[in-house]
């Protein structure tokens, strides 16, 4: 694509960064795309949900998804406008599944669900198969956890079986908030592919 198509100044931007982190791999760049518009991404998605956990997690999780898809992004509307669609989409299918109640220990992770439910729990009583079958599931959760490498592990522990907020992580560890929640995205990756290339079925 020609400089100077018919672009904003804004998009013209994105659109260089865009190409300097799909072409070079320059960690630069992508840094840059997400310090643009995290907070206008995170702030839409705690309208979208009511809640400041589910819309960090939310935010990570597009950034995340955006940037393995970067190389498809093409240049006929604004990186911004194609940022937050797959942000907003994402957002719609994590709320229709929290609506539904549908928890993924209870069918496999196929790495498009949120990955925070992989580690919630129905609340509501079980009969003895369902209890054991449940109990089961979080045994192989657990497992999973303890092979990630410590300082993963811990965080981990801390957000998912200990419900720390990111704010109390980084205050007890002493790491940047910023730090905790990229992370923890990453440990979140580690779980899945190990999930996915474990024997059981979740």
């Amino acid at each position: 694509m020609e400089a100077g198509s018919g672009l904003t100044d804004k998009a013209l931007r994105d659109y260089n960064l865009v190409r300097k982190a799909v072409d070079k791999g320059d960690e630069k760049a992508y840094a840059e795309l997400m310090s643009y518009y995290k907070d206008s991404i995170y702030y839409m998605l705690l309208k979208m949900t009511g809640n400041s956990d589910d819309a960090s997690d939310l935010t990570i999780e597009a950034f995340g998804k955006a940037f393995k898809k970067l190389s498809q992004y093409t240049p006929d509307f604004a990186f911004s406008t194609w940022l937050f669609k797959i942000a907003s989409n994402n957002c719609i299918d994590f709320i229709r599944r929290k609506r539904k109640n549908v928890v993924s220990l209870d069918k496999q992770w196929d790495g498009n669900e949120n990955a925070d439910q992989i580690l919630e729990i129905p609340s509501q009583n079980l009969d003895p198969e369902e209890s054991y079958i449940r109990k089961q599931k979080i045994k192989l959760m657990r497992d999973i956890v303890e092979k990630l490498k410590p300082h993963y592990r811990t965080l981990v522990e801390l957000r998912y079986f200990s419900e720390h907020s990111y704010e109390e992580i980084a205050e007890e560890l002493k790491l940047p908030l910023g730090t905790v929640k990229a992370q923890l995205f990453r440990a979140r990756e580690l779980m899945y592919n190990m999930l996915k290339n474990s024997e059981h079925i979740i």
